[in-house]
C-alpha cells in the first residue's frame, strides 16, 4: 500500500511542477490636444471651432488583465480581461463597464488553435487596425461607417487558428441568450446596436511582403434584423471586406473595401441608407527606425439620400523609446450636399457634426504610453 501511495504522490508532484503560469498586467494610456472646425455653431447655423483635451485620438486608452496556464501536452489554459477608459478624464469605457472590451477564459492549443468563450471586441474591430493606414485613430476608417466597424460581442465563442503556410481562420459567434434565434441580449454595452445576434469568419494570409484578408460579418439589431430606421446600416447590417497590405521594405502601402447591406429598411427616412461602399487607402513611410509618416484617404458613398464623403488625412508618429511615442494627425473631411459625415465616428445628426454639405478639419498631437 505504502509504494503504491508513494507512486501516486510521485506522479501528483510531476503534473504540479510541469504545470506553469503566468499573469500579466498591461496597458496603454493616449492623450492630446486636438483642434477641430467646422462643428455647428449653438443656434444650429454656422460654424465654430473647439480645442480640447482628448484621449483616444490616436489609440484607445486601455489596461487589462492576461494569463496563461501551461496544461501539458501543448495545451494552455487562458484568460483576458481589458477594459477602456479615458486618460483625460479617468472615466471608464462604454457604459461605465469595467471589462467593456474583453472578459474571456479558454484553451489555446499549439496545434489546433485558441477557443475563447465571453466578451470580445468583433472580427473587424479586432483586426482592422493591422490593414488600416492609420490603424484605427479616431479620424480614420470608423469615422466614415460611424463606428459600424467599433462593434464589441457579449455572450461570444470565438475560435482563431494556428498558421498553416501563411493561411489562418477566425470565427466568432454570439449567442443571444434569448428564447428567438435571431434575438440578442440587450443592455450590454454594444457599440450601436444594443448587441443582437453577431457572428464572423475572417480568413487571413501573411508572409514577409503581403498581408491579405477577406472578411464577413453580421451584426443584428435586439429584434434580429439587419438595418433600423433609426441607424440604417451603421448600427446593425452585412459586412464585406477585403484588402490588405503590401511591404516594400520601408514602405507600407494599404487598400481595403468595406460594404455594408442591409436586408432593406421598410419607412427609412432620407439621409438612413440600406447600404454603403467605403474604400480606402493609403501609405507608411518608416523614415528611421523610430519615425514613420502616413498619408490616408478614405471615402464613402451610401445610398437613400446618405450622400458620400472623403476624408484626407497625414500624420505621423515617433517612438521616444520602446514604449513611448508622440503622434500627430491632420485631416480635412469634404461631405456631398447631403452628407454631415464628421472626423469622428458619429452617427447622422450628431452635434459636432458638420451641417449637411459643409467640412470639417482638424489637428491632433499628442503622447501615447504603453507598459
Amino acid at each position: 500500500m505504502k509504494k503504491y501511495l508513494l507512486a501516486a504522490a510521485l506522479m501528483s508532484t510531476g503534473v504540479i511542477s510541469h504545470a506553469q503560469s503566468s499573469v500579466t498586467l498591461y496597458g496603454r494610456q493616449d492623450v492630446g490636444v486636438a483642434y477641430m472646425s467646422g462643428i455647428p455653431g449653438t443656434t444650429g447655423g454656422g460654424s465654430t471651432s473647439r480645442i480640447s483635451l482628448e484621449s483616444g485620438d490616436w489609440g484607445t486608452s486601455f489596461w487589462g488583465l492576461k494569463g496563461t496556464e501551461d496544461l501539458g501536452g501543448g495545451l494552455s489554459a487562458v484568460f483576458r480581461l481589458e477594459g477602456s477608459f479615458s486618460t483625460a478624464t479617468g472615466a471608464l469605457g462604454a457604459n461605465g463597464d469595467i471589462w467593456n472590451r474583453y472578459a474571456t477564459v479558454g484553451f489555446s492549443s499549439n496545434q489546433f488553435g485558441t477557443l475563447l468563450f465571453g466578451r470580445e471586441l468583433t472580427l473587424d474591430g479586432d483586426d482592422l487596425w493591422a490593414y488600416d493606414p492609420f490603424a484605427q485613430s479616431s479620424w480614420s476608417s470608423g469615422s466614415l461607417v460611424r463606428g459600424r466597424n467599433w462593434q464589441d460581442s457579449s455572450n461570444n465563442i470565438s475560435y482563431d487558428s494556428q498558421n498553416y503556410g501563411g493561411f489562418s481562420v477566425r470565427g466568432q459567434y454570439s449567442l443571444g441568450n434569448q428564447t428567438s434565434f435571431n434575438n440578442g441580449a440587450t443592455g450590454n454595452g454594444g457599440q450601436l446596436n444594443d448587441e443582437g445576434r453577431s457572428d464572423a469568419v475572417e480568413l487571413k494570409y501573411n508572409n514577409s511582403f503581403v498581408q491579405l484578408r477577406v472578411l464577413y460579418d453580421e451584426v443584428r439589431n435586439v429584434n434580429g434584423g439587419l438595418g433600423d430606421t433609426t441607424n440604417g446600416v451603421w448600427g446593425s447590417s452585412r459586412e464585406y471586406m477585403a484588402g490588405g497590405n503590401l511591404i516594400l521594405g520601408p514602405v507600407t502601402l494599404n487598400a481595403m473595401y468595406d460594404g455594408l447591406r442591409s436586408s432593406g429598411i421598410n419607412g427609412a427616412p432620407t439621409g438612413i441608407p440600406t447600404t454603403a461602399n467605403q474604400e480606402y487607402g493609403g501609405v507608411t513611410w518608416h523614415a528611421t527606425p523610430a519615425a514613420q509618416l502616413i498619408a490616408a484617404v478614405y471615402h464613402v458613398n451610401a445610398n437613400n439620400g446618405a450622400g458620400n464623403a472623403t476624408i484626407y488625412t497625414v500624420g505621423g508618429s515617433y517612438n521616444l523609446s520602446k514604449r513611448t511615442l508622440l503622434d500627430i494627425q491632420v485631416a480635412t473631411v469634404r461631405n456631398s450636399k447631403n452628407a454631415d459625415f464628421s472626423l469622428e465616428a458619429n452617427l447622422p445628426g450628431n452635434a459636432d457634426n458638420p451641417l449637411p454639405g459643409h467640412s470639417q478639419s482638424g489637428v491632433y498631437a499628442g503622447i501615447e504610453h504603453s507598459f
